[in-house]
């Protein structure tokens, strides 16, 4: 049994009406028959629809992480192979002395 709704379900355009490669709206994350369809689904199938739409933007989002995360990674990498480490100076490298502060005071 379907619940009765006391409020038209919106749709969720926001206005960004491109599509991208896998047919879904760059906006709202509808696909092509969601878009076209909308007036005609019922409450239901449109807030359905716009769960689908929340699904689809966590997992847009997870996939930049993904993707932010394994540049900063290849960044890091990059940085850290430009630096030889294997060229320091012997003397440099060593430990220093320990210096003797025992007669130091504050006045």
């Amino acid at each position: 049994m379907e619940q009765l709704e006391f409020f038209e379900i919106l749709s969720p355009c926001i206005g960004v009406c491109q599509s991208d490669a896998r047919g879904y709206c760059k906006g709202c994350l509808r696909n092509r028959d969601e878009r076209f369809k909308w007036l005609e689904f019922s409450d239901a199938q449109k807030v359905n629809i716009i769960r689908l739409c929340k699904q689809r933007k966590r997992r847009r989002q997870l996939v930049l992480i993904k993707a932010k995360k394994a540049q900063l990674i290849q960044q890091r990498v990059d940085a850290n192979s430009s630096l030889n480490f294997s060229e320091v100076d012997p003397e440099l490298a060593s430990t220093p002395e320990p210096v003797d502060v025992s007669d130091f005071k504050l006045d």
